[in-house]
């Protein structure tokens, strides 16, 4: 089943952040999952969106997005978030779909 991962990401250093940036697509594309959205200016609707920057990720399911954030392609690449920024982070599954 389809899951979402989104990320809600508080950068305190975008020089840190920057290194982390620069290495996630090409450790990114290595897996199957899409980059749908990553925004830092959202149109909040409600409540308080007190985070810097929202990602929204989609993967066939939730053994290939483990497999991409568990990677040690990413694994390396990871410090360089953690150092530059704190994130809240979820995977959700998607609903399944419904014949019309």
């Amino acid at each position: 089943m389809t899951v979402y991962i989104v990320a809600r990401i508080t950068i305190s250093d975008r020089e840190s952040y920057a290194n982390y940036e620069q290495g996630f697509m090409p450790v990114f594309s290595l897996f199957e999952g899409t980059l749908l959205s990553v925004e830092e200016s959202p149109h909040i609707l409600e409540g308080d969106w007190a985070c810097t920057r929202t990602v929204l990720i989609v993967f066939p399911d939730q053994d290939r997005a483990l497999t991409w954030h568990n990677s040690q392609e990413y694994q390396a690449i990871l410090p360089h978030r953690l150092k530059g920024a704190e994130a809240d982070i979820a995977i959700l599954e998607g609903l399944p779909v419904l014949a019309a």
